[in-house]
């Protein structure tokens, strides 16, 4: 499924409560730049059986005391550790989600610190970070440009 075809299956799927629509629609042209850097349209996300996201503590070899707090996407259903106990645990499974519905989620995310996309198959380093601050920061201009655009009257000539 393309990018646009994602952005309008979440504006579809928002509750229509006249408000969240509306708000999908002008944080979208941010999920869609973000997306555009990634390669693929949909990566593999380990879950639990309640559909939560499986959540990693990494931390800093340098000093134990700083950790943060990342989901792995994976860009095949292949590329999930097998071997790795998450792999192994049958209350896990890898579930292919869009990339556009990825990004959405990570906005209000509060434990998750960033989501690692593994880029390219079978090579594990090449990975693109998108951390739920920086995107917090992108939407929250976005949305300040849009109400400055609002309040400008459109005769304003």
């Amino acid at each position: 499924m393309d990018l646009k075809a994602q952005i309008q299956l979440l504006i579809d799927n928002a509750p229509q409560d006249g408000v969240t629509p509306q708000l999908v629609t002008a944080i979208a042209p941010v999920l869609h730049a973000i997306a555009q850097k990634l390669r693929h349209s949909q990566y593999y996300i380990l879950q639990n059986m309640e559909q939560s996201w499986v959540l990693t503590t990494l931390s800093n070899r340098a000093n134990p005391q700083l950790e943060k707090r990342v989901i792995y996407a994976f860009p095949t259903i292949q590329d999930v550790p097998h071997r790795s106990s998450a792999g192994l645990d049958p209350q896990l499974i890898a579930a292919p989600i869009p990339v556009i519905h990825i990004l959405f989620q990570l906005v209000a995310m509060e434990p998750v610190d960033s989501i690692v996309f593994f880029e390219t198959s079978g090579i594990p380093t090449d990975s693109i970070e998108v951390q739920r601050t920086d995107l917090q920061h992108l939407i929250q201009q976005q949305l300040q440009q849009n109400r400055v655009k609002k309040q400008i009257p459109p005769d304003i000539a």
